[in-house]
C-alpha cells in the first residue's frame, strides 16, 4: 500500500496474469484488468488524475476524479490483448497518479488539467506504480516416474486437455461479452430514439395547443365585436322609434 497526506492507494503495484514464451497463449489473446483503491484520508474533496508511459496499451476507467472526504473510489486498469509475451516476464511501463484537494463539492466535470500544476504553494502528490506480470497458470511439477497406474504420457495428455479447455472457456467468455455489448448498444440507441420521438410529439402537441389558443381568442374578440354592433343598431332603432311618436 502507498501513502500520504491526501490520499491512500491499494495495492501499490498493478499485477496482470501473463503466461510465458513456452505456455499457451490463452492470456496474451484477450485483456487483462486489474483494480486499485483509492481512499481520501482527509476530511476535503480530492481530485486525482491517472497517467501512463503507455496509453495505447492500457485503459484506465476513471483516469480522473473525485473522491469525497473518507470515501473510497475503485479504478480498473485494463491491458489491451497482446500479440507476443514479454520478454522475461518484465514490463518497463509505469503509471502516474496525481492528487490534489479540491474546492468542497467538486465534481468530476470541475477538474482541469491546471489543477495538478505545481507552483504557487500548492501542494501536489505524486505516486508513481509499476506493472507486474504475474504467471496465469503457474507450471506443475513434472513426475519422475509413474505413480499408482499413471504414466509421464497420460499426464501430458491431461495437460493438454486441460489447456483446449482454458482456450476454449476463454473464446466463449469473449464472445458472451461481445454480445452482451452489442445488446447493450443496442437497447441504447432505441432508448435515444424513443427520447428524441417523445420530445418531438411533446413540441408538437404545445405548437397545437397554442394555435387553438390563438383561434379561441380570435373567436372571443369577433363575438365581442358583433355583438357591440347589433346592440348599438338596437339602441339606433329604440330612439328613432321613441323620437317618431314623441
Amino acid at each position: 500500500m502507498s501513502t500520504g497526506d491526501l490520499i491512500s492507494i491499494h495495492p501499490s503495484e498493478l499485477k496482470f496474469p501473463c503466461n510465458g514464451k513456452s505456455s499457451s497463449l490463452v492470456e496474451l489473446k484477450k485483456q487483462s484488468s486489474c483494480s486499485m483503491q483509492l481512499t481520501n484520508k482527509t476530511d476535503q474533496y480530492v481530485a486525482f488524475k491517472v497517467k501512463t508511459t503507455n496509453p495505447r496499451k492500457y485503459c484506465v476507467r476513471p483516469n480522473t476524479g473525485i473522491v469525497l472526504p473518507g470515501a473510497t473510489c475503485s479504478v480498473t486498469v485494463t491491458m489491451q490483448a497482446q500479440k507476443e509475451a514479454p520478454p522475461d516476464m518484465q514490463c518497463k511501463d509505469k503509471f502516474l497518479l496525481q492528487s490534489v484537494v479540491a474546492p468542497t463539492g467538486a465534481t468530476t466535470k470541475d477538474i482541469t488539467t491546471e489543477m495538478f500544476n505545481k507552483g504557487d504553494g500548492k501542494v501536489v502528490e505524486e505516486f508513481k506504480l509499476r506493472v507486474v506480470y504475474i504467471p496465469a497458470n503457474p507450471p506443475s511439477p513434472v513426475p519422475e516416474g509413474s505413480e499408482e497406474g499413471s504414466s509421464p504420457r497420460a499426464s501430458v495428455l491431461e495437460n493438454g486437455n486441460q489447456n483446449a479447455s482454458l482456450f476454449y472457456t476463454g473464446r466463449v467468455s469473449a464472445e458472451e461479452h461481445k454480445e452482451e455489448s452489442s445488446e447493450a448498444w443496442s437497447m441504447v440507441t432505441k432508448l435515444t430514439e424513443e427520447k428524441a420521438s417523445a420530445l418531438q410529439q411533446n413540441q408538437k402537441l404545445r405548437q397545437e395547443l397554442e394555435q387553438v389558443r390563438k383561434e379561441i381568442s380570435k373567436r372571443r374578440a369577433g363575438g365581442l365585436s358583433l355583438m357591440y354592433v347589433v346592440l348599438v343598431g338596437l339602441i339606433s332603432l329604440l330612439l328613432g322609434y321613441i323620437v317618431k311618436r314623441t
